[in-house]
């Protein structure tokens, strides 16, 4: 993995970061912009949400804006930090600049910016390895994601860093290492002179000499996109496919919400790749606005489609459960009230605690502050919050 230099500048929340080297972002959820994460090479910006709990070993999500997009406006459409506020896991938002790419689109073309250890994908992996020394992130469970140009970087990073990310989930992208110069980037995106089988596996084991267990893939993508044709989520499902060792037709395939998802598996059994075919959607991200509680908010390139990538990505990644898909997309009913969720610690503890075995953790009432402490940590302990 890359090396960052380490700064400890980072609170838990930018209220606290006076005389620090973080800028609030009034354009989102509290984000807060980090400077000086390593070389940067790809003249990225950074930008980090974390929950106001931050527990031991806390998940980190990767998310990656779409062309014409900031990290704000991603964050505030897709409704990560939303979700991370909720459920305790931080988000870090990699942002283009336009100097880089005069339509913020991230590189994800130009084998300048994709190889590992250069360019935009080098800075990338410096941000994650600065935010997970700094704030004690699990390093075993870092996920990334992102739209069009940032899903087909999430996929560059995917393939430059196997050994960073536990998975991935990849929304109106593109398959690695198949482009060198803008004209091939305009083919592939129509679909045109596709990669086959061989050249889509030689390009993906080129991105690293990694040999161990590759993450978990994840793929969206809408039958009406025009801007990049669908058939480039198949070349995803068949690259990931050649070194999980998968079938080339899908063990399972169901519907869901009226779209198609279909899962292969590994050798051992277990779900490596699942593709989301979304009923006459376009180009953007599936969510769903009409929900009791929805994820995330209409803007550019945030689609309705009745059911929620961002709920279900989290749901695969073990950041979300099955109470948070069902409000992100079932439709808001008359004089239904969405059970009351804590703020801050309250919630996270009263999320422990739902989750902990029936005795397993006494009651806290009239315990010293020492009891007290320990009855919370017995119950994060019990809902894997807390080793």
């Amino acid at each position: 993995m890359c090396s960052a230099a380490f700064i400890p500048i980072y609170c838990i929340q930018a209220q606290n970061a006076k005389g620090m080297n973080v800028k609030p972002d009034t354009t989102s959820r509290r984000l807060i912009e980090l400077k000086n994460f390593g070389m940067n090479p790809g003249a990225l910006r950074c930008w980090l949400y974390l929950p106001d709990f931050l527990a031991p070993k806390t998940p980190l999500v990767v998310a990656m804006h779409g062309c014409t997009q900031d990290a704000g406006s991603y964050d505030q459409g897709s409704g990560w930090s939303e979700l991370a506020e909720r459920n305790g896991f931080a988000v870090l938002f990699p942002e283009q600049q336009r100097a880089n790419n005069s339509n913020l689109c991230f590189n994800w073309f130009e084998p300048a910016d994709i190889e590992r250890d250069a360019g935009e994908a080098l800075s990338v992996c410096e941000m994650v390895a600065h935010v997970v020394e700094a704030n004690g992130i699990n390093s075993e469970r870092v996920f990334i994601t992102g739209l069009s140009a940032g899903g087909a970087m999430a996929n560059v990073m995917l393939a430059a860093y196997p050994d960073l990310f536990a998975g991935g989930a990849i929304i109106g992208g593109l398959p690695y290492g198949v482009t060198s110069n803008v004209t091939q980037a305009f083919e592939r995106m129509r679909g045109q002179s596709p990669p086959n089988e061989a050249q889509l596996r030689s390009a993906l084991l080129s991105g690293s000499s990694h040999r161990g267990a590759w993450p978990r893939i994840s793929i969206w993508h809408g039958t009406h996109d025009q801007t990049v044709r669908v058939v480039n989520a198949d070349q995803i499902a068949k690259q990931w496919g050649t070194v999980h060792e998968t079938s080339d037709a899908p063990d399972l395939i169901e519907a869901i919400n009226g779209h198609r998802r279909q899962t292969w598996l590994d050798g051992s059994g277990k779900e490596a790749i699942d593709l989301y075919t979304i009923q006459s959607m376009g180009h953007g991200i599936p969510l769903s606005f009409g929900a009791r509680v929805p994820v995330g908010k209409p803007g550019s390139f945030m689609l309705e489609a009745g059911i929620s990538s961002t709920a279900r990505i989290a749901l695969t990644w073990g950041l979300a459960d099955e109470r948070d898909v069902a409000e992100a997309e079932a439709e808001c009913v008359p004089g239904f009230e969405p059970e009351a969720r804590l703020p801050g610690i309250e919630g996270i503890v009263a999320k422990a605690m739902a989750h902990a075995k029936p005795g397993s953790v006494k009651s806290a009432a009239g315990l010293s502050e020492q009891g007290v402490s320990k009855v919370i940590n017995e119950a994060l302990r019990a809902a894997g919050l807390l080793r």
